[in-house]
């Protein structure tokens, strides 16, 4: 069986400066968050994923979320140009990590900003989201790069949280699920289910059975068991203070 590898990134010591666009700003507990981070980092070791660490950026407060550097298709990197340009200096060693793992490394380039959380991949499908930190040019680069693999790239707006990723994640069978007040178009996903709390929208798939979640969901996780999914739950409350949510705090390949 191919090895899933999950690339990750200790918090910054400057966790608590981490841009903030649609939430007020609340003391972060950076080693509170230190320990949520590892108690994240270890629920993916336990569920099998090989997990590397990328080089610490103690002076970047929001390298802790790597997906935002990076997005992963096939053996490709498309490395990113986020749109916080704070953020563009995270991607350095993010690249250098990923072609020392054996993947080839792409970039996208100016005019184009692309953060990796408005990347939601159901299958070959690929759904980039449009608004803060995402452009159109962004959106096209990451649709030359990829659709050569096979790939089938989509745009949808972005408008009511930080990234795609924050309104919307799939599950194992492709159901893409959000909590509805947050989404600007439910209609753009073949399939969509409703969740009843924000943070019950982001899920990590770890296998076909499994997902990873927030414990601050506890409604949505007794939804995703009834549907006969295995639920995996993480504290991780102090990143959520800054926009984060599991899926933003690590960039996952599969075979």
């Amino acid at each position: 069986m191919a090895t899933t590898r999950a690339f990750v990134r200790t918090p910054s010591p400057r966790l608590a400066e981490g841009l903030l666009t649609h939430h007020d700003r609340q003391p972060v507990d950076v080693d509170r968050a230190r320990g949520q981070w590892r108690a994240y980092v270890d629920a993916l070791a336990a569920a099998g994923w090989q997990v590397t660490e990328v080089e610490p950026a103690p002076d970047c407060p929001d390298s802790v979320f790597i997906e935002d550097t990076v997005v992963l298709f096939g053996d490709a990197a498309v490395i990113t140009r986020p749109g916080a340009s704070q953020r563009r200096p995270e991607t350095t060693a993010v690249a250098r990590t990923l072609h020392d793992a054996g993947l080839r490394v792409l970039r996208i380039e100016a005019p184009g900003t692309l953060d990796g959380g408005d990347v939601m991949k159901v299958g070959t499908q690929v759904h980039v989201g449009i608004g803060g930190r995402t452009n159109a040019a962004g959106a096209a680069q990451l649709a030359a790069h990829v659709e050569p693999l096979g790939a089938a790239v989509t745009t949808v707006p972005v408008t009511k949280v930080l990234h795609l990723k924050s309104a919307v994640t799939a599950l194992p069978d492709g159901t893409v699920i959000g909590h509805e007040p947050l989404v600007d178009d439910p209609g753009a996903f073949p399939t969509f289910l409703a969740v009843p709390e924000e943070s019950g929208a982001h899920v990590v798939v770890l296998d076909d059975t499994t997902v990873l979640m927030a414990a601050d969901a506890p409604e949505t996780a007794a939804m995703l068991r009834e549907r006969g999914l295995d639920v995996v739950t993480v504290d991780i409350g102090e990143f959520i203070k800054l926009e984060g949510c599991v899926t933003c705090l690590s960039v996952r390949q599969r075979p």
